[in-house]
């Protein structure tokens, strides 16, 4: 029984930290780069509402209630990156990420829908001909905030260090990790079976 929830926390651990799955990564680096340390109660609830978006398309996959062209997905899923990546490149420095809380929550929402709507097929395989389905998509969740968690934190401190030992400004700092995620989704937009 433990062996199990460790497996599928593990399991979900590693489908956010996968390489050759970097997205995942993408997305939650360009969500947390406007934010500090003390900004850390907005970025465990950005995350968490990504986890809530992802599990909730995953619940509605594992139960044929929802299915999706997994192409549309695929192409879908850089988009989601490239527009946080521009939101950020135009509002770095102005405070944006501060007002509008319910765009931002919402969109994070949505964004993890489609994630997880990605995700989906290689899931089902997992699930297999499992009776516990839905706990077994709990731990799974589990894994991927713990990974989230992780990842948030690479990043503010990366920050932190960026911007108190080498004086980047703040603006500067999104501005060009926003723009390096930019120049790496463009390619997975452009070589994606949709278009």
């Amino acid at each position: 029984m433990l062996e199990n929830f460790w497996f599928n926390v593990e399991y979900g651990i590693n489908h956010v930290l996968d390489i050759n799955a970097y997205d995942h990564v993408l997305f939650l680096i360009v969500l947390t780069i406007p934010y500090v340390f003390k900004d850390w109660k907005r970025v465990l609830l950005l995350v968490s509402m990504f986890t809530l978006g992802h599990t909730l398309s995953l619940v509605l996959s594992t139960y044929g209630i929802v299915s999706v062209n997994a192409s549309l997905v695929e192409f879908l899923i850089p988009i989601t990156i490239l527009v946080v990546a521009l939101f950020n490149v135009f509002t770095a420095g102005k405070g944006a990420q501060k007002e509008k809380v319910g765009v931002l929550f919402l969109s994070t929402l949505f964004f993890g829908l489609i994630h997880g709507l990605g995700f989906a097929r290689e899931f089902q395989i997992l699930l297999g001909e499992q009776d516990s389905k839905l706990m077994l998509l709990l731990e799974f969740a589990l894994g991927i905030e713990i990974a989230q968690i992780i990842i948030v934190f690479i990043v503010l401190f990366l920050g932190y260090m960026v911007q108190t030992i080498f004086r980047f400004s703040k603006r500067d700092w999104i501005m060009v990790i926003s723009a390096i995620v930019v120049g790496l989704v463009i390619p997975m937009i452009l070589n994606s079976d949709f278009i």
